[in-house]
């Protein structure tokens, strides 16, 4: 079975420059993640299970869907 490309986008990378330059650790940190993992989800190379999706959102205070938007693949 092949993988599809992921088509879940994120604004993760840009909500981290305005919320103080946050780094990728802290954000690791506080929604109880690896940088890693978080590089990955920023990189559109991992989905975030719907718990760390909202994890992440509510990190930002933003709904899910200012954080994250699905693309379908046409």
């Amino acid at each position: 079975m092949i993988m599809a490309k992921c088509n879940i986008q994120n604004n993760i990378r840009k909500l981290r420059f305005h919320n103080d330059e946050m780094t990728q650790q802290q954000l690791a940190d506080k929604t109880g993640v690896t940088r890693q993992t978080i590089v990955a989800i920023e990189n559109g190379k991992y989905s975030p299970t719907l718990e760390l999706a909202f994890r992440i959102s509510r990190e930002f205070g933003l709904p899910l869907d200012e954080v994250f938007s699905f693309e379908p693949e046409e």
